[in-house]
């Protein structure tokens, strides 16, 4: 791994930018320290992983032959039992040096909309939302809701959210398509099964390194009112911003900040995210594929199937991976999750 991430070069770089985010003119141009700030913790937290990862094995051993020299097996059971932990560790790591992708490290947006089964379908939009904002939790990551719209009788009939964080997009890219809940639905008085379905979209956040050419002659904007909740908070002006892209038919909304302003650069963001998702389908020959998984959002194309009853199990069509440990999976533990797509270990 030290190979892999080139720890050297990256110890070398730390040092330039050490030298540039110490000047004392640094926060005079907001904009480039934070950039600065943000390309310093990026080069800055593998090193860190990997160098206490080496002094926490180095300790291990110590701890391990300590043990054998006192002939104490609880000092060598705890021992093995922190390997154990540092080989998870490293794992992680090992699939992080995996992402090469143009856009890998870049933040990313999650769409989530509901599919067949109305209200059902609506509470298992919000049910994902929950399961992906607690996921961007136990990563460390941060997360905004960009644009939202309720159902109408509960949960959510879609919903855009922003998660930030090193490899956020690297991480998530592969949870694209249809997600499938069965189970005992608390709107039924008959407490009958139900299966409903609800599609989720990832795309990179597109940075400054990523060049994305749009003419406004192919824009349409246009501004409503804010909606859903907010009571006394709720936007009392025409500020959200909807932009339709007329050549592909790609619309984005924002709604979040009180500025017009800020919508509608937020709304560029997405679509600039959006167009470049775009060609890197159309590059990988998926385009129709990736079409059909977004907009047919029933039995038969589901990614992962969510069980609740009569038993309990996740389970991912493409790779195999399953686990019955279903209130971890909807309280946000992916991981293995993404790790297997990611690996490719199918059956695993």
């Amino acid at each position: 791994m030290r190979g892999v991430f080139d720890i050297e070069n990256r110890k070398a770089q730390l040092a330039t930018l050490e030298k540039q985010v110490s000047a004392p003119d640094l926060w005079n141009d907001p904009e480039k320290a934070q950039k600065l700030m943000q390309e310093k913790s990026y080069i800055e937290q593998p090193v860190k992983e990997i160098e206490k990862l080496s002094q926490d094995l180095e300790d291990a051993v110590i701890l391990v032959e300590l043990g054998e020299s006192e002939n104490d097996p609880s000092i060598v059971e705890e021992a093995e039992n922190e390997i154990a932990n540092l080989l998870k560790a490293a794992q992680k790591m090992q699939i992080i040096s995996m992402f090469s992708g143009e856009a890998d490290e870049n933040d990313c947006f999650i769409e989530i909309h509901s599919g067949a089964g109305g209200t059902e379908s609506c509470d298992w939009a919000a049910m994902l939302l929950r399961m992906y904002t607690r996921w961007a939790d136990l990563r460390g990551f941060t997360y905004e809701i960009i644009d939202e719209n309720p159902g109408e009788e509960a949960g959510i009939k879609s919903v855009t959210i922003r998660i930030s964080g090193q490899y956020a997009f690297g991480w998530a890219r592969h949870e694209s398509g249809v997600h499938r809940l069965v189970r005992i639905s608390p709107f039924d008085s008959s407490a009958r099964r139900h299966t409903s379905f609800a599609s989720v979209w990832v795309y990179p956040v597109v940075d400054d390194t990523i060049a994305i050419e749009i003419d406004d002659k192919d824009l349409r904007v246009d501004t409503y009112r804010a909606s859903g909740a907010g009571g006394q908070h709720i936007n009392k002006t025409d500020s959200a911003i909807r932009i339709t892209h007329l050549p592909t038919g790609i619309v984005v909304q924002c709604q979040n900040q009180r500025s017009q302003h800020k919508n509608r650069a937020e709304a560029m963001s997405m679509l600039k995210a959006r167009l470049y998702e775009l060609e890197l389908r159309k590059q990988e020959e998926k385009v129709e594929a990736e079409n059909a998984k977004k907009t047919d959002n029933s039995w038969g194309n589901q990614i992962r199937s969510y069980v609740l009853h009569p038993y309990q199990m996740v389970k991912d069509t493409r790779t195999g991976y399953e686990t019955g440990n279903t209130s971890a999976v909807l309280d946000g533990d992916l991981d293995d999750f993404m790790s297997s797509c990611i690996t490719g270990n199918i059956g695993k």
